[in-house]
């Protein structure tokens, strides 16, 4: 029976943990993982989510960029599943922009990452898969692969001033969209 999770908020220590290597996509609690993963990201207003933002320190990841309410511009991805997920920067720039995270309500942040990158990982189906992903796909795996190694999103900004109320990110995007 799948279910919607809780999501683990920042001070939970799986959050600071770095997660372990999945050995089986077939295991029934590596399937049990996902499919709770993807009944909690369906029904919260994110993009992302990490297995250890349900407690659960192994490496999966589900990018599932879609237009929300905290992100009303993101482009449309079908839910990808991301076992044992690695990437390689494809150039060296960067680019700051806002993030936020399930984990950490109510606050957004400038982030740099990079660009453009080479994504590695299994599919739930036991596929080797890898990808080039730019711009938001690429800051919303960058983001969900920081979780698995005990990072969450504001351990990257560069200056605490980078950091807003998630009300005051709304009126500034309002104003300037």
């Amino acid at each position: 029976m799948n279910q919607v999770c809780e999501i683990a908020q920042l001070g939970a220590k799986v959050l600071r943990q770095v997660s372990e290597t999945v050995a089986s996509v077939d295991s029934p609690e590596t399937r049990r993982i996902i499919e709770d993963m993807k009944s909690t990201l369906a029904k919260s207003e994110g993009v992302g989510l990490a297995a250890p933002q349900i407690s659960r320190p192994v490496r999966i990841i589900i990018v599932a960029s879609r237009p929300t309410v905290r992100y009303p511009k993101a482009p449309l991805m079908d839910p990808t599943v991301m076992i044992n997920p690695s990437f390689e920067p494809l150039s060296p720039v960067k680019e700051k922009d806002w993030e936020g995270c399930l984990s950490i309500p109510g606050v957004r942040a400038l982030v740099p990452r990079f660009k453009v990158i080479k994504v590695s990982y299994t599919d739930e189906d036991g596929n080797f898969i890898e990808h080039i992903f730019e711009d938001f796909i690429a800051r919303v795996f960058q983001h969900e692969a920081d979780h698995l190694e005990g990072k969450v999103y504001l351990d990257s900004i560069e200056s605490s001033v980078d950091i807003i109320s998630e009300s005051e990110y709304f009126k500034l995007f309002t104003r300037n969209n």
